[in-house]
């Protein structure tokens, strides 16, 4: 199982990132990404951090981290400045928080994210079919959360990503020990959503595209 999409206490998360991988890796995780929540006011500071730790982590975990980021509310006029110094900071992964309908979220969001060339488009909400078909051409992988609230949309988003022709992946956008989830509860998650098994692997594939081959290789 690799989850691209978690917090630590460098955001609103519960846990310092060495606590986060190892239990991430006792739930018997491949890998996990490390995306706390960043604007303009803390990536300088959130990103080095965390590619810090994760390479220190990755020397001796059986887990690999990913180090990342979530571009949080940032006005869509804004997202592709914030992508831009995300990666210049280091983060492998680049995840927007989408247009969720828990949250409200700037109108437009989805769109802006998707132009700017993050990489993971997560809760992405009522995502339109214009959207979605701007990912698929961009390599935009589309979440299926596992989170409370964010989750309540994925049978919207499963559904258009699998007529667009979407990539997805599942992820638990986890800010607390008891939001971590294993392979089993993930597949149901996933089949919840109103998909079977089948992509249930293929989105752990498209999750293997942030590991180095010899993780890869376990998916």
């Amino acid at each position: 199982m690799i989850d691209l999409h978690s917090h630590s206490l460098f955001s609103d998360g519960a846990l310092i990132p060495s606590e986060l991988a190892r239990r991430a890796e006792h739930k018997g995780l491949t890998a996990i990404g490390i995306t706390d929540h960043g604007d303009f006011s803390n990536i300088d500071f959130i990103i080095p951090k965390i590619v810090e730790v994760a390479e220190i982590l990755n020397r001796v975990m059986r887990i690999y981290v990913i180090p990342g980021i979530e571009i949080t509310h940032v006005p869509p006029d804004l997202y592709g400045e914030a992508v831009s110094k995300s990666r210049e900071l280091g983060a492998k992964i680049v995840i927007a928080h989408g247009e969720t309908i828990a949250e409200p979220v700037a109108p437009g969001t989805n769109h802006a994210a998707i132009k700017a060339g993050v990489d993971v488009l997560a809760h992405p909400g009522l995502i339109s079919e214009e959207c979605m078909a701007a990912a698929k051409d961009g390599g935009v992988l589309i979440e299926i959360s596992a989170r409370k609230g964010h989750c309540l949309t994925n049978g919207h988003v499963a559904r258009m990503a699998k007529k667009i022709g979407a990539k997805m992946v599942v992820n638990t956008d986890s800010h607390a020990p008891t939001d971590l989830i294993d392979s089993n509860t993930a597949g149901r998650v996933v089949r919840g959503a109103g998909l079977g098994e089948d992509d249930f692997v293929e989105m752990q594939k498209n999750a293997a595209k942030f590991l180095p081959a010899e993780f890869g290789s376990r998916v």
